[in-house]
């Protein structure tokens, strides 16, 4: 598993991004889920289709 940090202008910590496999989740920066992004979709905590294509970064940046 690998993990990417993503940080704001400030070089805050807005969330995280962990690759597991084909997997990749999407963390706030409390390590709450915000979605998933998986076989070209993103979906999001309750696996709900929002786009297709990887959209994560902006889950995290919709939870701040």
């Amino acid at each position: 598993m690998s993990r990417q940090e993503l940080r704001d202008n400030n070089y805050n910590i807005m969330g995280y991004i962990d690759k597991d496999g084909d997997r990749y989740t999407a963390y706030d920066r409390n390590y709450n889920i915000v979605g998933y992004y998986q076989d070209g979709r993103t979906y999001d905590r309750n696996w709900t289709i929002v786009a297709n294509g990887d959209v994560l970064s902006g889950l995290i940046y919709d939870a701040r």
